[in-house]
């Protein structure tokens, strides 16, 4: 055979070579992502996995190895066993009563007037107690990406009470994967108590990957926040209070988001831990984070999108603040907090508004739970900063919400005339990273905002004293917190000298809200004579949705269909049956809007 012959021979044997190997290869790579249930291939989070590439907002991995996308079980099953045997106070996250005796000591009553939460229970329970998992079961099950981030995490101290600040860094060393934790840094805000200066340095010797870092005056949480992140040596930034317990396997599905995408920020879902009893318990299952136009922070209902799927992330408008993680890249980006915030209040709308503004995510992470206690009161004071959180609002609203900031403004008209100080800085970030208006905001992400919260009040269907027709005593609540019951009493308007809580409003939310607080009457049961208690106002009708029916005077409860009833002898008051004969189920207010609840309300009777 001549010899150019046989060299067009090897040729054409190389390039077929070469293309066998090739389909191979592709046959394998969908095998493996089959196998490893990666997302559809024109998915663009799959692209990314594969090669980063340039999209609308420039959104790229910075984490993830295309060649290690294998996903696995993070459960730590011999941590999880060691639990489950420990016996003792509060262990499982069990509350403790304190005896009554224990209550009236004064070493008792000392350390609830200095921390807002009964410390005494803290003192005498372990650093390292158990968590139950109260997890949706979905999570139970669910793999997360063999490779992910490193994470610091940045706890503010001031004057935290030290058995409470040492769990919450107990309950992560112990639950939290020691290849994925680069450090704790405690950030100790010019705290006074002498407990959290050598004391707290000596426990921190003895814990790994933990250490302080003390500022040399007190500068409030968000700058504290700031120094924390300054320090900080991990990919990602997680941000806690520094009264906390973390559940179980809390950390990977809360970076797993940010290792396919560092412009996504993750916000856990926050449990209670009871204040008076140190009971860790679920807050609920989940809503979308929002604001009033008071710049309250509110929640919005879950999107029917995210109600079949109790294991996955969802996208949330606003975070609620304390406890978040952001990429390092990303939060640096975004220029950290606006070190023109003082103490706190503002930073988590701040935060939110630009992440989604300039071009991020933010969500939420079912399967991450965090116990937070909420204090009875905040025992710290000792700025001069006057109204700092008027000024941080009017920060926020000029920087980041356009022609909105106005409905602000005619909420809070004092704000209008705050002088919030140097925003050059905080605009032209903006313009560099050309972010998008708080229009596109409202239209995009909080499209149903306005729903719950309206930039103009609207006028409430009934409002004043809820009065029996068959006694003429009035409902008094008592000014009582969250659960109490209450009933009725001599209306205050007959006997003026007599002190009481008897005005309420039925708002356009269709509930029934105590005047100038933010308590609602709610049904959390169907039994007889269901109860009626306090609970704070959710917006989201549900236990708190009542109706006024003004043909009969009957006060609606709508998930249940009962009646508002009382007892005239023992002045009770709750829920029953309906009956248009019985007198002692017709109520009166001091003064309603028949048109408006003819027009709103019909449907429901």
């Amino acid at each position: 055979m001549p010899r150019r012959f046989r060299r067009k021979r090897v040729l054409i044997l190389f390039f077929l070579f070469i293309f066998i190997i090739y389909v191979i290869n592709q046959r394998l790579e969908n095998s493996i992502d089959d196998n490893n249930e990666l997302p559809d291939k024109n998915n663009i989070i799959y692209q990314r996995l594969k090669k980063p590439i340039d999209v609308e907002n420039k959104v790229e991995s910075s984490f993830f190895d295309s060649s290690k996308h294998t996903k696995i079980d993070w459960h730590d099953y011999n941590a999880i066993a060691r639990d489950n045997a420990r016996t003792g106070l509060g262990e499982g996250g069990t509350g403790v009563e304190p005896s009554q005796q224990e209550r009236n000591s004064p070493q008792f009553q000392k350390l609830y007037r200095e921390n807002g939460f009964h410390a005494f229970i803290s003192d005498n329970i372990s650093l390292d107690r158990s968590a139950k998992d109260i997890r949706h079961p979905d999570c139970k099950n669910k793999l997360y990406l063999a490779e992910l981030p490193s994470v610091s995490i940045i706890i503010p101290v001031h004057d935290e009470h030290l058995t409470t600040l040492l769990r919450s860094v107990h309950s992560i060393l112990n639950r939290t994967p020691e290849k994925l934790l680069k450090e704790i840094l405690l950030v100790d805000d010019a705290s006074s108590k002498d407990s959290l200066k050598s004391p707290l340095d000596t426990q921190v010797a003895n814990l790994s990957k933990t250490r302080v870092v003390r500022l040399k005056k007190r500068e409030g949480l968000i700058r504290a926040r700031l120094a924390g992140a300054r320090e900080a040596k991990a990919d990602i930034l997680i941000f806690f209070d520094s009264h906390i317990e973390v559940n179980i396997n809390w950390l990977p599905p809360l970076i797993e988001p940010i290792a396919l995408n560092y412009k996504t920020s993750v916000c856990p879902f926050i449990d209670i831990i009871k204040w008076e009893t140190f009971a860790y318990i679920a807050q609920d299952e989940g809503a979308r984070g929002a604001f009033d136009w008071g710049m309250f922070y509110k929640r919005l209902p879950l999107l029917p999108s995210s109600q079949g799927n109790a294991s996955e992330p969802f996208d949330n408008p606003v975070m609620a603040g304390g406890l978040f993680a952001i990429s390092q890249k990303w939060f640096w980006e975004l220029g950290g907090y606006d070190e023109g915030l003082d103490v706190w209040g503002g930073e988590q709308y701040e935060m939110s508004f630009k992440i989604w503004q300039c071009g991020g995510r933010l969500v939420d992470a079912p399967c991450s739970r965090v116990g937070h206690i909420y204090r009875q009161f905040n025992p710290h004071g000792g700025f001069s900063f006057g109204d700092y959180l008027s000024r941080n609002h009017k920060r926020v609203a000029v920087v980041w919400m356009d022609e909105y900031a106005e409905y602000i403004y005619k909420r809070n008209p004092q704000i209008k005339n705050v002088n919030a100080g140097d925003v050059t800085k905080q605009k032209a970030l903006r313009e560099k990273l050309q972010c998008k208006s708080f229009k596109w905001f409202m239209e995009k992400v909080a499209f149903d905002l306005p729903e719950y919260y309206p930039p103009i009040p609207l006028p409430p269907f009934a409002q004043g004293e809820i009065r029996s027709m068959a006694a003429s005593l009035c409902i008094d609540t008592k000014h009582g917190g969250e659960q109490a019951t209450f009933g009725l009493e001599q209306c205050i308007k007959d006997q003026p000298d007599k002190n009481g809580e008897q005005e309420f409003e039925l708002s356009w939310r269709q509930d029934i809200r105590v005047k100038n607080r933010d308590f609602c009457f709610d049904v959390p049961n169907r039994e007889k004579r269901a109860p009626v208690i306090l609970y704070k106002c959710h917006n989201m009708r549900g236990n708190q949705h009542f109706v006024y029916d003004v043909s009969n005077f009957h006060i609606l409860h709508v998930a249940t269909h009962l009646c508002l009833g009382c007892d005239v002898d023992s002045k009770m008051i709750f829920m029953e049956e309906c009956d248009a004969e019985r007198k002692t189920q017709k109520w009166k207010f001091a003064s309603y809007n028949q048109t408006l609840i003819l027009k709103e309300m019909n449907k429901f009777f």
